[in-house]
């Protein structure tokens, strides 16, 4: 390698930081564009055949055929890892949302990513696609991960919005099933309502787990997903306000049974 100036090897590391390319990459990119970071950064989004395997040795192996995508959207640049299984696929997989985490210094099961994902109105749990991503930082009115991480307050004050909680609580359900199913496995369900009641500390949470547990034991319908949320929200834990008449589903009927004959609650 030539010997670089001081000037050089600065703009080197913050290419190769910036980006998450390898040094031999980011020297093609740099050399090109006369050493100008920003005309480097257009060289490397303008020409993305340059991360390909087949450029530069592999980019020093992939680091086990895991890769950086670069996404250019509305004047921001914005860098995520991709897993690469095929690369006409713009997926972001578990090992980059993973690796977003990290640098947004959220644990991979926070709530808050829930949030992030309803933002990007995504479509499957564990995986953004490159359009969602671009939506969600469009939506959250920002362009770099640094100021994602800033976003952090704001989305966990969104949960305490009612009308954003409903929202959010909704989206759940679509996000966290399985492609081409109507209702919800029950493991997930629970995983889910664990997550989501956590923020309104519902007293009857537990009662309900082991109900559906022991007497349900079936996926969960769209119907059912969204009623609970109502009678959570609505019904109080003595279930004095509670209406046999009104339009609840069979199962949250049988449920006030069970609490009553348990003596969870007392009997009206």
């Amino acid at each position: 390698m030539d010997i670089l100036t001081e000037d050089q090897r600065e703009s080197l590391e913050q290419f190769m930081e910036f980006t998450r390319t390898c040094e031999d990459l980011a020297m093609h990119c740099l050399s090109i564009a006369n050493w100008n970071l920003e005309e480097a950064c257009d060289v490397l989004f303008i020409n993305p055949q340059l991360r390909m395997p087949k450029t530069l040795e592999r980019q020093k192996k992939y680091e086990a055929n895991v890769y950086y995508f670069a996404l250019t959207s509305f004047e921001c640049i914005i860098t995520f890892q991709l897993s690469l299984e095929d690369d006409s696929v713009d997926i972001i997989l578990a090992d980059g949302i993973t690796r977003l985490c990290d640098d947004i210094q959220v644990d991979p099961q926070d709530i808050v990513m829930l949030v992030l994902a309803w933002h990007m109105k995504a479509s499957t749990m564990c995986q953004f696609s490159k359009q969602e991503l671009v939506d969600g930082f469009e939506s959250l009115g920002i362009e770099t991960v640094e100021q994602l991480k800033e976003k952090i307050p704001f989305m966990r004050s969104e949960l305490e919005d009612s009308h954003k909680f409903r929202q959010i609580y909704n989206f759940a359900f679509d996000w966290s099933k399985d492609k081409g199913q109507k209702a919800l496995p029950l493991d997930t369900a629970l995983e889910m309502w664990k997550l989501l009641f956590a923020q309104m500390n519902w007293p009857l949470l537990d009662d309900w787990f082991q109900f559906l547990q022991e007497k349900h034991n079936k996926s969960i319908s769209q119907d059912l997903w969204s009623q609970t949320l109502e009678f959570a929200t609505t019904v109080d834990t003595s279930l004095s306000n509670y209406d046999p008449a009104g339009a609840w589903p069979c199962v949250i009927d049988d449920f006030v049974e069970y609490l009553t004959q348990t003596g969870k609650v007392p009997k009206a």
